[in-house]
């Protein structure tokens, strides 16, 4: 009897040992055309990615970008990799015997040769997506293909960007789709309202604007952020975003401040706090500072700038006559209003301030600035007063800073 048991049991192990070895093989397979479908979707994927680099205020941004359009040469980004700028240097990875060169040495160092130059056409700031048009698409590179329908949750997903915490381009990163939304919220890049795919995939600074696309290599969303309140909880931007956004009528982009006041052939200098100024001499031969604001405020597709001057510092409220007038002034003037705000001193600080497109065409943004200054200086001897502060220039820092 013992015999017999114990020859049953043997084959009962030897049965169950060579079902954990076919079971085993079995996984080992799956696993293996899991990592040759990553590898497969990471080839497809390459050859539609970019590197952008954009520099604003003096500053270099880097990210990623994903090409939409190859016949019209389209690059899609987020709207904060490229910030103000309105032109960018764009790469495309150099691939040989099928691998990209992943060094960001070579190409800094051969930026003649593979940069391309890339114009700004259009950003929308509430979906985080920026336009950017090319002068030419290198040989072996191709547009991506978009997916028909937004990705679900539990859904597998791959990305491609370019981290600054790696000295490497175009890394490789996959995860899982945890929920797909509406999502109200803030970033470094302003107020955001989109449909944002929630991944448990990394987002580091520099993969933003790159592609995150399915099992199939089709685009099912643009990488954007970051929560900075939970591990591996990552934003991208959905697919149906980016298409509204391509098929939407494209608003251009605002200039730099600096650059549309050197169209301008206005003479500017750099306040502390990073506005600009410029001196415009009156007609009495005095000289009236004029600021404007160093970054665009924006509501949805509004782009805005400010541009104003102070007329008086005074060391007391003024007086309801005072604020009648300039009430009545408000309403007359053709651009802009005055406000009255209290420094850090206890002083009270007369403006007068407009805000203008931030679109508009330099000629527009000088005749604005030129107005706001006459307006002013014509003003100061209304509002001079016994108590006016001896230096009003020093009392004005503490309103730039706002």
């Amino acid at each position: 009897m013992n015999n017999g048991i114990t020859m049953k049991t043997s084959k009962f192990t030897a049965f169950q040992q060579t079902f954990v070895s076919i079971a085993a093989i079995v996984i080992c397979m799956s696993r293996c055309q899991f990592a040759l479908a990553d590898v497969e979707t990471y080839q497809k994927t390459l050859v539609s990615t970019t590197w952008i680099l954009a520099k604003t205020n003096g500053e270099t941004s880097s990210g990623a970008g994903v090409l939409v359009d190859a016949e019209k040469k389209l690059v899609v980004t987020n709207a904060h990799v490229v910030g103000e700028a309105r032109a960018a240097v764009i790469f495309f990875p150099e691939i040989k015997d099928g691998k990209p060169n992943v060094d960001r040495t070579h190409y800094l160092e051969n930026v003649k040769k593979l940069g391309i130059r890339g114009r700004i056409l259009a950003v929308d700031r509430k979906r985080d997506l920026a336009l950017v048009e090319l002068d030419r698409i290198p040989e072996g590179i191709t547009a991506i293909a978009m997916a028909s329908d937004s990705i679900g949750p539990g859904e597998d997903v791959q990305s491609i960007g370019n981290p600054g915490s790696t000295d490497a381009l175009w890394v490789f990163t996959s995860g899982t789709v945890r929920s797909v939304y509406q999502k109200t919220f803030s970033t470094g890049g302003g107020e955001h309202d989109f449909k944002v795919v929630e991944t448990q995939a990394p987002i580091n600074s520099g993969d933003s604007g790159g592609p995150v696309v399915n099992n199939k290599g089709e685009l099912v969303a643009i990488a954007q952020a970051i929560s900075p309140k939970a591990r591996l909880v990552s934003y991208s931007v959905d697919i149906s975003e980016v298409k509204a956004f391509l098929a939407g009528p494209w608003k251009p982009a605002p200039l730099p401040v600096s650059d549309i006041l050197t169209k301008a052939e206005l003479t500017f200098k750099a306040h502390e706090t990073g506005h600009l100024e410029v001196d415009f001499e009156q007609k009495d031969k005095t000289s009236q500072a004029v600021f404007i604001s160093k970054d665009t405020e924006y509501f949805e597709k509004a782009d805005v700038r400010r541009v104003w001057s102070l007329a008086a510092t005074l060391k007391n409220s003024p007086n309801t006559d005072t604020l009648m007038s300039l009430l009545q002034q408000s309403a007359h003037t053709k651009i802009g209003a005055w406000t009255v705000e209290k420094n850090g001193q206890g002083e009270f600080l007369v403006i007068y301030c407009a805000k203008l497109d931030a679109t508009a065409a330099p000629d527009a943004v000088k005749s604005t600035m030129e107005y706001v200054g006459q307006l002013t200086n014509l003003s100061k001897k209304t509002l001079a007063s016994k108590d006016t502060a001896e230096n009003p220039a020093q009392t004005l820092d503490s309103w730039l800073g706002k």
